[in-house]
């Protein structure tokens, strides 16, 4: 590949053009007028938090120290309009996980706002992250992408926007070359994306974008999908690469959804390290610029390709903390980026100026929305579930998610429930990990009955069971529930800790915590439906999809076979208070400790 001489010398290796000396900038004012100018202004792992970013978040670091408010998207609506003033040719783009986080002003209304936030900033398209597929593929395409409504449009989705019309789906695009069906290796989304520079006289310019996914995200716990793969990310990048070439692309951006560290610092960056950074060292030198996110970092720099040719190295935080501006000065003879005329710095979103009218009056009219969902009736209860454990390890509200697990695990799949490979056969039991050993618990506040009408408000019971993790069916053998079972003693500091399941209420067992480990319980003191549990028969097992893969240190169902992933646990739970209302709390003995 013929490479302009020049291109070795960079600007970039201090993250800003800024600190150049004044004669090296008149050097550069002077080579710009010969070339056409791309500003991409990037943004990152929003996760939804439309009003202001959460706890430590809503601080960041800069150059000497500096600290810094940052977080909102009325603000980060004003500081786009002020940086793109005066650019012909700019595009904002975004790098994964906009959607899907834990704010619940979003995430109640199926992150529909977030996306009439997102077109209202003037989004142009997006790297799918890894929570993008967080409900399913089709809730990705066929809903936040195209506005088709589901189940129940004003309950579970197509509500109302600020401008009184129902949702309509988002005004830009998705991408992403690495997610794939497995069944058959094509892509569930379009691999890159062309965009084109004004260079005057009718002249463009093509400039091409290449999207990865974080590789594994397919067997993450919240955007688990059976259906799915990822490929590997540097043999995809090297091949769209080379794809766009072959179409006469010759400015070429990775934007991945995969993460690096690079120090404290958002103006700069120094000592990198992580995925994103490997990939950004060896992946092809036809690439201008290295675009990430996934770690919720924020740094500028510069990274040597292949070539020993310095490009971009960025990551813009996330909850809207930061806008990362890279320019790139293109040859309108060649196509080419003039890679020691490229610039980049990170701006922090901060609160210090006056926030944009028309945004604020969208994430207000949001906020008011999700206060008057939280106290919307979905049902009633006759008496309250708490968290409060027995001696035996259980509790109320733990036995109510073992019972909403197995439900959930044995209902039948909907039209966005795409993401499966195997028909739904009923869960024959359901566990819920009530106090893991590592990770979120599910049971995230008890269920208390008000005194008077018994009325379970929706915040309650969102509250109340979820983390933003789907329950899962899978087939395990017998031995491994007992293993479960048993394992829900384990060592750590010196003493012996307890780790209960709660499970569904057709299981009872009896156990001896006095007992030598691995023979608290007796495989046939385990009933199911009355029968003493087989070790050598397979059983369906409903539960979070965190429990299943180990991450809450239950690592007995490792190996699992034909998986069904089911509605996350929010809007499960939900749906479970209002099709089982009145919910009244089950007698306590599904547990017994001996002696």
């Amino acid at each position: 590949m013929v490479r302009e001489p020049l291109r070795r010398r960079s600007l970039l290796a201090a993250g800003a053009a800024a600190v150049m000396p004044a004669a090296a900038a008149g050097r550069v004012r002077a080579a710009n007028r010969g070339t056409v100018e791309m500003q991409l202004l990037n943004i990152t792992d929003l996760h939804g938090y439309l009003q202001a970013a959460p706890g430590t978040d809503a601080v960041v670091t800069g150059a000497g120290g500096a600290r810094y408010t940052v977080g909102g998207a009325a603000y980060l609506a004003a500081h786009l309009e002020r940086l793109r003033r005066g650019h012909r040719n700019s595009v904002l783009f975004a790098t994964g996980d906009l959607f899907s986080g834990w704010e619940f002003d979003a995430t109640a209304f199926a992150d529909e706002p977030t996306i009439e936030v997102l077109n209202r900033l003037g989004l142009r398209f997006s790297t799918a992250g890894n929570h993008e597929f967080d409900r399913s593929p089709a809730f990705l395409t066929r809903h936040m992408e195209h506005g088709e409504a589901y189940p129940e449009a004003g309950r579970d989705d197509a509500f109302p926007d600020s401008t009184g019309r129902p949702f309509h789906g988002a005004d830009f695009r998705y991408y992403s070359a690495n997610v794939v069906w497995s069944a058959t290796g094509r892509t569930v989304l379009p691999p890159y994306n062309i965009e084109w520079a004004d260079a005057g006289d009718g002249r463009r310019i093509p400039v091409g974008f290449i999207h990865l996914t974080v590789p594994g995200t397919a067997s993450f716990p919240c955007s688990y999908q059976p259906a799915l793969g990822t490929l590997d990310p540097l043999a995809t990048a090297d091949r769209c690469a080379a794809e766009l070439a072959s179409r006469g692309v010759r400015a070429l951006v990775l934007s991945v959804h995969d993460g690096a560290y690079a120090g404290p610092d958002f103006t700069t960056g120094t000592h990198p390290s992580g995925p994103a950074y490997e990939l950004a060292r060896q992946v092809s030198p036809a690439i201008d610029a290295v675009v990430t996110g996934h770690w919720h970092h924020r740094f500028t720099m510069s990274v040597p390709d292949p070539d020993g040719v310095p490009r971009p190295f960025v990551e813009a935080g996330c909850h809207g903390q930061v806008v990362n501006e890279t320019v790139l000065r293109l040859d309108p003879g060649t196509g080419r980026v003039v890679r020691e005329l490229t610039t980049s710095v990170n701006h922090p979103n901060t609160r210090d100026i006056a926030p944009d009218p028309g945004m604020e009056r969208i994430t207000a009219y949001w906020a008011g929305q999700a206060a008057a969902r939280a106290r919307t009736p979905v049902g009633r209860q006759t008496g309250s579930f708490t968290r409060q454990r027995t001696p035996a390890g259980e509790s109320t509200l733990g036995n109510l998610a073992a019972d909403w697990a197995r439900w959930a695990g044995s209902r039948p799949l909907g039209p966005f429930d795409d993401g499966n490979v195997h028909p739904v056969r009923p869960a024959d039991l359901g566990i819920v990990a009530t106090a893991p050993r590592t990770g979120p618990c599910i049971l995230g506040g008890d269920l208390v009955h008000d005194g008077a009408s018994g009325t379970v408000v929706f915040a309650a019971a969102w509250n109340a069971v979820g983390y933003g993790d789907p329950v899962l069916t899978v087939t395990v053998g017998g031995r491994q529930i007992h293993r479960a079972l048993e394992d829900q003693w384990y060592h750590a500091d010196g003493q012996l800790q307890f780790a209960p399941l709660a499970v569904s209420r057709n299981v009872q067992y009896t156990y001896d915590a006095t007992g030598p480990a691995g023979d608290r319980i007796a495989p046939h003191d385990v009933l199911l439906d009355g029968r003493p549990l087989d070790p050598s028969r397979s059983y369906r097992l409903a539960a979070p999809a965190y429990t299943l893969l180990g991450l809450d240190g239950t690592t007995a169902f490792a190996g699992f076979r034909t998986p069904v992933r089911h509605e996350r646990d929010h809007e499960s739970f939900i749906a479970y208070v209002r099709a089982h209302t009145p919910l009244t709390p089950a007698p306590l003995g599904r547990v017994r400790a001996r002696g």
